[in-house]
């Protein structure tokens, strides 16, 4: 072989692991910004929904004067489907995002992932499902405090529920920030039903 040949098959060579490299180096990046997508993707999913009902009231109709504070203030009916499998409690949040602050009404947790339903009264009554737990309103009470807006403007109240991964280690009557913030990472699905209720005269 001449020296040229000698000269030019360390080049050639070189050339090669050089190409190799930036094609790999190129493959790298490729990989790992469609891994960072996958993973953005897979953050930026919306839960599974809950599909919520009431016997009480319609969704987005009128609320009876039996569940608020011109009533006997009961609780209303809930019920809820399509709980995700690796459910092991359902927490619940009512407020009114038309009141200051987004009074809040009512929040219950570790609901038995077995119940489904929430009875008329049941807040009231004592008749919350075995094992679950309620917080303190905005009113300052414990469990429900029923819609009690100023005359004028109907108040829009929102049940929202929340199917959880594990149950809440919260003792009765947390307020709501403590709740969400114990289960911001345990949502698995999640649901809301709303209703109006607006008075006439304080």
């Amino acid at each position: 072989m001449s020296p040229e040949m000698r000269m030019i098959e360390p080049c050639k060579r070189a050339k090669t692991i050089c190409s190799l490299a930036i094609i790999f180096f190129c493959c790298s990046l490729v990989f790992a910004a469609l891994w960072q997508r996958q993973a953005a993707t897979a953050q930026a999913q919306p839960h599974s929904i809950l599909r919520i009902q009431s016997s009480s009231f319609p969704n987005g109709g009128a609320i009876p004067r039996r569940y608020t504070c011109d009533g006997s203030n009961d609780s209303p009916n809930l019920h809820w489907l399509s709980v995700p499998a690796e459910t092991k409690s359902v927490a619940l949040v009512m407020s009114d995002p038309d009141a200051p602050m987004n009074f809040t009404h009512w929040i219950a947790y570790n609901i038995p992932a077995s119940a489904h339903e929430l009875a008329e009264g049941a807040s009231a009554h004592a008749a919350m499902p075995r094992g679950s737990a309620e917080g303190t309103n905005s009113f300052g009470r414990f469990g429900y405090g029923g819609p009690c807006p100023p005359a004028g403007k109907p108040h829009h109240y929102v049940f929202h529920l929340y199917a959880l991964d594990a149950r809440l280690s919260l003792p009765p009557g947390v307020a709501r920030e403590q709740l969400e913030s114990a289960m911001s990472q345990h949502v698995l699905a999640e649901g809301q039903i709303a209703g109006i209720y607006q008075r006439t005269t304080e």
